[in-house]
């Protein structure tokens, strides 16, 4: 099991507290939030749809489901039905409270990867549900969980999953009639030109979403976290009580951000121009932490580097901290992360060059 969630906001601002404390300004490689400008096409359709007097439909406007179809028909040939389409109000709501949404609970098992987003063993708990930390799903023997999360690429490593690992876990909790989550939201911070194997594609699922669930997000690929835009997508019978329950408890995204999420998905120019500038942070990054004597494990996508000295995750943070760069502790993610840091590639290059010079010694 992760540590308890809200342990790490007390660490983070006991690390930030030892990091102005160096007398350096202050680097934060900590969080994963953006800090690059939304693109023009997206503000202009904001700036757009300004009027709006009326609710939006907790589905999804017509344009918007139609345009996530249409996004996900360029990038994986998946054949996607409008109606099985929900926009959420960014992933984590959706993440947080999916459990409760099912109905699951108490004598309900929630798989969740090793190392892990810790929301989903949260929104688990809310549900009252149990949880497990497992990558092989040979390891739950004749274990049966109603829901098993995967993450790819991966948050706090970059890993991305192959098409043959992603096939086989559908094809284990379609035997077992689980519900497959698969948290998709880094998955174009890709290398350029590349696009990592969805459980959307065709050769994974078959072109059938029964026991599928994708949560896709726009916080990252289109440098809005503050429009809080995601969706969920996939078996239709899901996709039905889902909404059912959304609109009861009025989950519903913004008219005007809706309009914003169209443009969005419908521009990849912006996508391929975000992919450029996060593989040259992550090279920067990468070699810049291989020269300070660290090793980078996995990170070949994503948002972040994950990376380790051969230290406890805590130590490692704090001699970053004494360098006024703060980052995250890898054992908040799972017990396994002890020995590594998580950073994050949202800050400019220069700041990046800035902490690669204070690793020198």
């Amino acid at each position: 099991m992760n540590e308890p969630v809200w342990s790490i906001w007390e660490l983070l601002q006991t690390l930030r507290g030892r990091a102005e404390a160096s007398g350096l300004e202050v680097i934060d490689l900590g969080q994963g939030t953006p800090t690059d400008p939304t693109p023009t096409v997206i503000q202009t359709a904001l700036a757009a749809a300004g009027e709006s007097p009326g609710y939006p439909p907790a589905h999804g406007t017509p344009q918007l489901c139609r345009a996530y179809c249409d996004w996900a028909q360029r990038r994986w040939g998946a054949t996607i039905v409008e109606n099985d389409v929900i926009a959420t109000v960014g992933s984590k709501e959706l993440i947080a409270t999916l459990p409760w949404m099912l109905g699951l609970g108490a004598r309900d098992l929630v798989v969740i990867p090793e190392l892990a987003y810790p929301t989903y063993a949260a929104g688990a708990a809310f549900a009252g549900c149990e949880v497990l930390a497992a990558d092989s799903l040979l390891a739950l023997g004749p274990a049966n969980p109603a829901l098993v999360w995967i993450n790819t690429p991966a948050n706090p490593t970059g890993k991305v999953l192959p098409t043959a690992h992603l096939r086989k876990v559908v094809d284990w909790t379609r035997e077992r009639d689980a519900l497959l989550v698969s948290d998709e939201c880094y998955i174009e911070l890709t290398h350029p030109g590349e696009t990592a194997p969805s459980v959307l594609s065709p050769e994974v699922c078959g072109g059938v979403m029964d026991n599928i669930l994708v949560v896709h997000s726009l916080s990252k690929r289109s440098s809005m976290a503050g429009y809080r835009a995601g969706f969920v997508a996939g078996d239709s019978a899901v996709i039905a009580r889902l909404l059912k329950r959304r609109r009861d408890t009025g989950l519903i995204v913004p008219g005007p951000i809706q309009a914003a999420a169209v443009a969005a998905l419908n521009d990849d120019a912006h996508v391929t121009s975000a992919q450029h500038t996060y593989e040259r942070r992550r090279t920067l990054l990468t070699h810049g932490l291989a020269a300070a004597g660290f090793r980078v494990d996995e990170s070949g996508a994503g948002l972040f580097v994950w990376a380790t000295i051969g230290e406890s995750d805590q130590a490692t943070a704090q001699q970053f901290a004494d360098l006024g760069v703060l980052v995250a502790p890898g054992g908040f993610y799972g017990p396994s992360g002890r020995k590594h840091v998580r950073l994050s590639l949202t800050v400019p290059d220069e700041a990046l060059e800035e902490v690669i010079r204070r690793l020198q010694p």
